[in-house]
């Protein structure tokens, strides 16, 4: 099995594209209606939605992004607009590579993990 989507709550779905496709660079898959929207994070769909009965505004998991050049990446996207939350840091050293992790929020406060495997 593999996830082939996950669904992010957000206030205002259209203030949300902003931030996934224009400051992380997400694909942009469509938009069914103004309280949804679909992005492709690699082989993941990403889908932006108002509640629906489930999930809550600013308090959804936290997803974690695959990036090359940690430190170039969360400069370019916090320059863009995202708030830094924790700058890029040395989360563990495995036996062949070191794992680094950062944050930034989206504009509900949604934590969004920026990770890289440096070998």
């Amino acid at each position: 099995m593999e996830i082939g989507q996950i669904a992010v709550t957000v206030s205002d779905v259209a203030q949300a594209l902003l931030f996934y496709r224009d400051i992380l660079e997400l694909e942009f898959l469509f938009s069914p209606g103004p309280n949804l929207a679909f992005l492709a994070a690699g082989s993941v769909r990403i889908m932006l939605s108002t509640p629906q009965g489930a999930g809550s505004v600013g308090a959804n998991s936290i997803l974690y992004f695959k990036v090359t050049d940690i430190a170039a990446m969360y400069d370019a996207i916090v320059a863009k607009g995202a708030a830094g939350e924790r700058a890029p840091q040395l989360a563990a050293k495995l036996p062949d590579h070191e794992l680094w992790i950062g944050f930034v929020r989206d504009p509900d406060g949604n934590l969004i993990g920026l990770m890289e495997e440096k070998r």
